[in-house]
């Protein structure tokens, strides 16, 4: 176990390049499934999750390579429809591959995964929807098990516009027979760049990035070449990181289209933005000033930008108080916070926070990979070296992250963990 040590004091300045989306690379991975053949996915993120998520494919049957920032899937003819083995439990995106198998081979059996414990994550809205397309859903010893005789297209209308619930039903229902209709489907960036991929590879879908998605139904799929949609949480970690350490940022390779939410309320504390199609620059040369974040679902302000937000509101000018509406157990990152001396309290899914002028350095453990990143941004405006524990979080969400941290100006080291 690593982790990684910080030196308060720096102001992070510079320009930093964004990979692909950890949200979107693993499931576009899984939507190679479909297709017979090889399919080339590009500007994927080095992350710890991409091998685990081609472990997974593996076990199902492919060939997969990965080549710097290249994914290449080669997907037979014949492949199991049984996901139980490690990497599959170690993933929570391993879900993701229930869709594209009961799409294509009509059976599924997933064991339930695994991945960050941020909250409960039922998996009730992905069997629903797949049963309203003919599939018969249960749960059997840890697995998620479905099989049915044929798919046909329905109408769906999601409890909740879930991210993994549309994804699971979009990619199911481009090999259903007919047309299915998702109501109160996500919204999210991540949702058009797999319809983007899906209609390559010849989908017929219509309405990606809107709540209502419909799908008309094709008998087969082919592979196809695909570019991975810049990750919109690392750019918003970067935006958050210059006004956290009142810095100067340029962030290439995200739409800032995609962050409208967090840099809106980067604005109302104090930045100066300016941007263009795929880049932005954050500014923040005083303390931010206080504001209020509540997560909500795209184009709202994402739930995994909140231990960032959290960490900007420890030191901001003022009192800040944070909704959290998606996953309940996110504010266990700030028992972390409180370590460093933050001002904060919590109540059910409500957070207070009295802004602190600088924290203080302590030793911190990561929870998840949002946590972990959250962690890191408050060592950097500590009053000394705060150790960052269980540093693996991080890497499963930011590539490169201590050097990209370093080209900024900040002063970080990645070490061992001394043996307990």
């Amino acid at each position: 176990m690593d982790q990684f040590v910080v030196s308060g004091g720096a102001r992070l300045r510079g320009v930093v390049q964004v990979a692909g989306a950890k949200n979107s690379v693993l499931k576009l991975m899984a939507a190679a499934l479909l297709a017979e053949g090889t399919t080339v996915l590009t500007n994927c993120p080095a992350i710890e999750d991409l091998p685990l998520m081609a472990d997974v494919l593996r076990g199902l049957g492919c060939t997969v390579a990965i080549e710097g920032d290249v994914v290449t899937i080669d997907t037979p003819a014949e492949l199991s429809h049984v996901a139980d083995f490690p990497a599959v439990s170690r993933l929570r995106a391993s879900v993701a591959v229930l869709g594209p198998l009961m799409g294509r081979l009509r059976q599924a059996r997933v064991a339930l995964p695994g991945g960050d414990a941020i909250g409960n994550r039922p998996l009730d809205m992905h069997q629903n929807g797949l049963r309203l397309l003919g599939a018969t859903m249960t749960i059997e010893h840890g697995h998620v098990v479905g099989s049915a005789s044929e798919l046909r297209g329905a109408q769906i209308e999601l409890e909740f516009p879930s991210v993994g619930a549309t994804e699971n039903l979009l990619m199911a229902a481009c090999l259903a027979r007919g047309v299915t209709v998702i109501e109160n489907a996500a919204r999210e960036p991540e949702i058009v760049d797999l319809a983007v991929m899906l209609t390559s590879m010849g989908a017929r879908i219509t309405g990606a990035g809107t709540s209502t998605v419909t799908i008309e139904g094709v008998r087969g799929l082919t592979p196809t070449t695909h570019r991975t949609v810049g990750d919109r949480v690392v750019g918003g970690t970067w935006a958050y990181a210059a006004a956290i350490t009142r810095g100067d940022i340029t962030v290439h390779g995200v739409n800032p289209a995609h962050l409208a939410a967090p840099l809106e309320r980067l604005v109302r504390a104090g930045a100066r933005i300016t941007s263009g199609e795929d880049w932005f620059t954050v500014v923040m040369d005083r303390r931010p000033r206080a504001v209020d974040f509540i997560t909500l679902p795209f184009p709202g302000f994402p739930t995994d930008l909140q231990p960032i937000a959290l960490a900007l509101a420890a030191v901001a000018d003022g009192h800040s108080f944070v909704t959290e509406n998606v996953f309940e157990a996110r504010f266990k990152f700030l028992d972390e916070l409180v370590r460093m001396g933050a001002d904060a309290r919590t109540d059910g899914h409500h957070a207070s926070l009295n802004g602190r002028e600088t924290l203080s350095s302590a030793p911190v453990w990561a929870t998840d990979i949002r946590a972990g990143a959250g962690l890191v941004l408050a060592g950097l405006v500590a009053d000394g070296d705060t150790v960052v524990n269980d540093a693996w979080h991080i890497d499963r969400g930011y590539p490169r992250f201590v050097e990209d941290l370093v080209s900024l100006g900040a002063t970080v080291v990645r070490r061992a963990a001394p043996e307990r």
